[in-house]
């Protein structure tokens, strides 16, 4: 009876069958060549793709007709939308390797349900139907596949357009060969594909998709009001306010993305990670982590053939100097002040346990009813011994702790004013040459190596070397940066601000960051009583 469909489908005989279809929209870009002026030339021949094939409801429509037409039975279609038949994607294969396969979970679902003769519908399926070949497959692993279940669990495979024939063993040899020169149709796209991408990206640009927040819809006009809002925030963040503040601070003023959405710490991230701010192209770099076996995306400068950094053809928002200090800032560790872990005591994260050989960052703890103490009142103490993270002999107030932290920040902010008007920062950065004679030697560095004038052992020796004094220079750089923003800025009264109508936890926490790298406390003997302010050592952030 098996054997009975697939002779019968090749006759061309459905009559008592049912067939289920599979419809796929592709996904493979079918760009053609970039012209002189980095346009491109629609007059070049392309090969067809799903755009020729309008949707995959006429594939679906002209696959029923197709089947009713010949006396058979048509009772279910297998959606593939937006899928492409040739992309591979790194994938953990059940031996626990990694490897390169095309990823079309319902194109295998369905060739799966044919052998078993069940669609999931409920109905029996005899045999599957698709428009062409090029919707079954563009890759020759997954023809296969469909070999395998025509050839073995005799299964019949059929198209429209008579360009598939896996019902014999020439149509078979055929179709091998189609799918190969259809796999090399859809690299050679790709490749064209990413030429065209490299084009733009070496001429500085801009991509396509949404407009990006601080330009307007040509995405090279700077939006006033967005870009000023960016070196706002950009000056708060290098000055040492927390990303949950800005955040906050934006989301109360009805500021969205360009997509209208409110802001989160991790949008605020991403956008300011972006060297697109201080003018330079960017692009996409796809990196493999084998302990998880997933591919991470960043964004990264764009370099030209000299290694310079493209400019893009867009009007900058921030100084080079300031993205980078902020590129400092951001790391590649989680920040501080975002997500959801977000502090909800104004203390914890600065306080630590003063006993010797301890160290811990206390934690808040809220007092027992039985101390009698008014509701929401909480103790700041270091974590027992039994945790493995303190030990346990530490306890303050947390109410009097948080009233004493501001007046240290009060009286912090207050002084800085005083230095900010007696000291004049200069202009330009004091070690700016030592900074350029350090770019220049790295590139030197690089000529010569590609020159052969230099080992490669001596080649990376030295290049470790100048990178190390690279990133001192620009730690520092950073450093004067910060200090330099403060003195342009206005003081700010800290005593106002601390009480301001609408003010965070998180914008206080920020300032307290900005003052305090640590408040140590110190513990105390048994039945001694020490005020409170002479357990308290303050450890200063640098300027």
């Amino acid at each position: 009876m098996a054997d009975d469909l697939v002779q019968r489908a090749h006759w061309g005989n459905l009559e008592g069958q049912n067939w289920a279809g599979l419809a796929r929209l592709s996904t493979e870009e079918a760009e053609g060549e970039l012209s002189s002026d980095g346009t491109l030339d629609e007059s070049r021949p392309r090969f067809m793709t799903g755009r020729d094939i309008k949707s995959t409801e006429e594939q679906e429509r002209d696959g029923r007709g197709f089947v009713e037409s010949r006396g058979g039975r048509y009772v279910y279609t297998y959606m593939e939308p937006d899928t492409s038949a040739w992309k591979r994607r790194r994938v953990r294969l059940p031996d626990g390797s990694v490897g390169y396969r095309v990823v079309r979970p319902v194109y295998e679902g369905a060739l799966e349900d044919l052998k078993q003769g069940k669609a999931p519908n409920g109905e029996r399926i005899d045999g599957l139907i698709v428009y062409d070949i090029d919707r079954l497959t563009r890759d020759p692993r997954h023809l296969e596949d469909a070999i395998e279940t025509v050839e073995h669990h005799h299964r019949p495979i059929i198209d429209i357009t008579g360009t598939l024939d896996l019902l014999t063993d020439n149509g078979r040899a055929m179709a091998r060969v189609v799918v190969a020169m259809a796999n090399k149709q859809s690299a050679d796209t790709a490749r064209r594909v990413r030429r065209n991408h490299k084009a733009r990206r070496d001429r500085g640009i801009p991509v396509g998709g949404t407009r990006p927040f601080g330009w307007q819809d040509d995405k090279r006009t700077l939006n006033p009001t967005e870009a000023k809002h960016i070196r706002d925030a950009a000056k708060r963040l290098i000055l040492g306010a927390e990303w949950h503040a800005v955040v906050a601070d934006w989301n109360r003023e009805g500021i969205t993305t360009s997509k209208g959405n409110p802001w989160t710490w991790i949008a605020l991230r991403d956008m300011m990670r972006n060297p697109r701010l201080c003018g330079y192209r960017s692009h996409v770099v796809i990196e493999f982590d084998p302990e998880s076996g997933r591919e991470i995306r960043h964004l990264t400068i764009a370099h030209d053939d000299e290694g310079k950094p493209v400019k893009g053809q867009w009007t900058p928002i921030l100084e080079v100097s300031e993205w980078e200090a902020i590129q400092e800032i951001i790391g590649d560790g989680p920040m501080r002040g975002g997500g959801r872990n977000a502090r909800v005591y104004l203390a914890t994260g600065t306080l630590r346990c003063g006993k010797e050989d301890c160290g811990s960052l206390l934690r808040a703890m809220k007092a027992a009813p039985s101390r009698g103490k008014p509701e929401g009142y909480f103790y700041y103490v270091c974590p027992a011994k039994t945790t493995g993270r303190g030990c346990g002999g530490v306890k303050i107030p947390g109410p009097e702790t948080d009233e004493l932290i501001r007046k240290l920040v009060i009286t912090k902010y207050e002084e800085e004013a005083s230095e900010r008007q007696a000291v004049k920062v200069p202009q330009e950065w004091p070690k700016e040459a030592e900074w350029k004679i350090i770019g220049e030697d790295i590139a030197d560095l690089k000529s010569a190596r590609r020159a052969r004038k230099i080992s490669a052992e001596r080649y990376y020796a030295d290049l470790a070397e100048y990178e190390a004094e690279e990133q001192r220079l620009k730690r520092e750089r950073n450093a004067w940066r910060r200090q330099t923003l403060a003195a342009e800025g206005e003081p700010v009264d800290m005593a106002e601000e601390w009480k301001r109508k609408g003010i965070t936890l998180a914008e206080r926490r920020s300032y307290v960051a900005r003052t305090l790298t640590a408040l140590v406390v110190q513990p105390v003997g048994s039945g001694r009583r020490v005020p409170l302010r002479d357990r308290l050592v303050p450890v200063y952030a640098e300027a």
